[in-house]
C-alpha cells in the first residue's frame, strides 16, 4: 500500500468510519442508561462534523479531479473496485450530511425514551451510508449504497413514527425507492459487458453508442427520478413525512431527495451526454408540471407536515430543470439549491415539531394567533418561510435565479412555468405562515403556550446562520464547485 494511499485513507475513510464506530458503541449499553447513550451519539456525530483532517478544509478548488481518492480491490476477478473521492460537487453533500445528523439527535433528545440506543444507531448508520454515497465513484457501489440508505429510514418511520399509518408509509417509502432502482441494476451488467469495469474514471472516457446511451440513461433516470422525487412518483414523500418523527422528517427533507440529483450529476450527465441532450424535453415537462402542481395541491391539505412536505418536491424539480439545461448557468445553479434547501425544509419541520410538542395536533384549522402567545416562535418561522420562498439574501435565491437564466436560454416556456410555480410556492408559504401565526387565538383547542426553550433555539440557530451565510456570501461556495461544474459542462460537450 502506497504512502499516498495511507495518507488519504486516514482522511476520507476516517470521516466515513466515525459514525460507524459511534453507532456500535451504544449497543453495549442497556437502554436504561439513556443519558450516556445520548451523549455518545451526539459526540460521535459532532466529531464527524468537526473531523480534524476534514476534507472541506484541505480541499483544493482549483482542480476538477476527485481528491482524497481511495481505491480498494473489492471484486478483483470482475475488475470491480471500491473507488472513493470528493470533488467540488460531492463536497457539499458531505458537509450537509454531517451538519444535519447532530441536529437530528438533538431534536429527539427528550423523546428518546424507548429504544434509545437503536435510535442513535439508526441515525449514525444512515450518516455513514450517506457520506459513503456522496464519495462513491463506482456505479455498482453507487447502486448498492443508496439502496441501503432507506433501511435505517424504514426503521425510523416504522418504530418512532407518530400515527397508526406509519407502517404503511414506511413500506411505501421503501418499496418506491427499491423498485425504481431495479432498472439501474439491469444497466450495470450492460456497462460491464462493454467496458469490463465499473471504474468511473474509465467510464467517463468510454464512448457509448447513441442507442446504448439512451437505454442506460433511461435505466438511471428511472432510479434517480424516484429519489428526487419527480411527478408522478412523488407520492411516497408526503406520506413518509407525515408519519415520520420530527427528527426523521428533518433528515428525510435534508438529504435523501438529493440522492437522485447527485446521481444525475455524478453519472447520467457526464457518462451519457448525448442521451441527456436528447432527453431534455422529457425532463423539462414533468419538472415544470411538478413546480406548478405541488403548490396548487397544498391548498387541499389539512396537515401542517403534509403542506410543508410538498415544498422539497417543487424545489428539487426546479433543480432537475437546471441540471437538464446544457449550460453552466443551469448546471452550476442547480447545486446551491441542493445545499441551501438542505437546512430550509428541515427548519420548517422543526417549527411544526415545536407546535406539535405543545398542542399534540398538526391540523391547520386548530392554529392561529401564536404571535401573541409565543412571540419568538413567529420570528423563527417567518425567517424559515422567507428562505423557503427563495427571497433575496437567502441561500435559496443564489441558485434558483441562475437556474431560471439557464432554462430561459434553452426554453423560455419552461422558464416561465418555473417562475410561475415559484410565485405560487411563495403564495402558499405566506398563506401557511399567516394561518398558523396570525389571526385570533383559539383557546378551545390550544391550551399550552410557551416559546421555544433554549435547546430548541440552539437547534434553530445553525439553520438560520447557514442560510444567511450562503445568501450573503455565496462566493465561498461557488469557488469550490466552479471548476468541477465547468469540467462537467465541457465533458458533456454542452454549449
Amino acid at each position: 500500500m502506497s504512502k499516498h494511499f495511507c495518507e488519504c485513507y486516514s482522511d476520507l475513510s476516517g470521516l466515513i468510519l466515525c459514525p460507524v464506530l459511534g453507532s456500535i458503541t451504544p449497543l453495549f449499553l442497556p437502554n436504561s442508561r439513556i443519558r450516556p447513550i445520548r451523549l455518545i451519539g451526539l459526540c460521535a456525530s459532532l466529531i464527524t462534523f468537526l473531523y480534524p483532517p476534514v476534507p472541506r478544509i484541505q480541499f483544493d478548488p482549483s482542480t476538477a479531479k476527485s481528491q482524497f481518492v481511495e481505491s480498494l480491490r473489492w471484486l478483483p476477478y470482475e475488475n470491480i473496485h471500491l473507488y472513493m473521492g470528493i470533488d467540488g460537487i460531492s463536497l457539499f453533500f458531505v458537509i450537509l450530511t454531517t451538519f444535519l445528523i447532530p441536529i437530528c439527535i438533538s431534536v429527539g433528545w427528550s423523546g428518546m425514551r424507548s429504544y434509545g440506543k437503536e435510535y442513535i444507531t439508526a441515525f449514525l448508520i444512515r450518516e455513514f451510508l450517506m457520506i459513503a454515497v456522496s464519495c462513491m465513484l463506482d456505479p455498482l457501489l453507487f447502486y448498492v449504497l443508496p439502496e441501503s440508505v432507506p433501511i435505517p429510514m424504514f426503521i425510523i418511520i416504522g418504530v418512532w413514527g407518530s400515527r397508526q399509518r406509519k407502517i404503511k408509509a414506511a413500506y411505501q417509502f421503501f418499496l418506491y425507492t427499491l423498485l425504481g432502482s431495479v432498472f439501474m441494476l439491469l444497466a450495470i451488467p450492460l456497462i460491464l459487458l462493454q467496458t469490463g469495469t465499473t471504474d468511473s474514471q474509465i467510464l467517463l472516457t468510454t464512448e457509448f453508442s447513441e442507442r446504448r446511451q439512451i437505454l442506460l440513461w433511461i435505466a438511471s433516470f428511472a432510479s434517480f427520478a424516484v429519489k428526487v422525487p419527480m411527478v408522478p412518483v412523488h407520492i411516497w414523500l408526503p406520506e413518509a413525512h407525515v408519519e415520520a418523527p420530527t427528527a426523521g422528517s428533518v433528515i428525510l427533507a435534508g438529504i435523501p431527495s438529493k440522492l437522485g440529483t447527485h446521481g444525475f450529476l455524478r453519472f447520467s450527465i457526464p457518462m451519457f451526454p448525448e442521451a441527456t441532450l436528447c432527453s431534455t424535453p422529457f425532463i423539462y415537462t414533468p419538472s415544470a408540471i411538478a413546480i406548478i402542481y405541488t403548490p396548487s395541491t397544498t391548498s387541499r391539505q389539512i396537515d401542517l407536515k403534509k403542506i410543508i412536505a410538498y415544498s422539497p418536491v417543487a424545489h428539487m424539480n426546479l433543480v432537475t430543470i437546471g441540471m437538464s439545461s446544457p449550460n453552466i448557468q443551469g448546471i452550476g445553479g442547480s447545486i446551491p439549491p441542493m445545499s441551501s434547501h438542505g437546512p430550509v425544509p428541515p427548519a420548517l419541520f422543526l417549527c411544526v415539531g415545536v407546535l406539535y410538542d405543545r398542542h399534540k395536533t398538526r391540523l391547520v384549522r386548530y392554529y392561529g394567533g401564536s404571535v401573541s402567545t409565543m412571540p419568538n416562535f413567529p420570528t423563527i418561522s417567518f425567517f424559515s418561510t422567507l428562505a423557503n420562498m427563495s427571497s433575496p439574501g437567502t441561500g435559496s435565491f443564489i441558485g434558483e435565479f441562475p437556474i431560471l437564466v439557464g432554462a430561459f436560454q434553452r426554453n423560455s416556456l419552461v422558464a416561465t412555468s418555473a417562475a410561475l410555480g415559484m410565485i405560487l410556492g411563495a403564495a402558499y408559504s405566506l398563506w401557511l405562515y399567516n394561518r398558523a401565526v396570525s389571526g385570533n387565538c383559539k383557546p378551545d383547542f390550544l391550551h399550552k403556550f410557551s416559546d421555544p426553550n433554549g435547546r430548541e433555539v440552539s437547534i434553530f440557530l445553525p439553520f438560520l446562520v447557514g442560510v444567511v451565510r450562503m445568501g450573503v456570501h455565496p462566493k465561498v461556495f461557488s469557488d469550490r464547485m466552479h471548476t468541477s461544474v465547468s469540467n462537467l459542462v465541457q465533458h458533456g460537450k454542452f454549449h
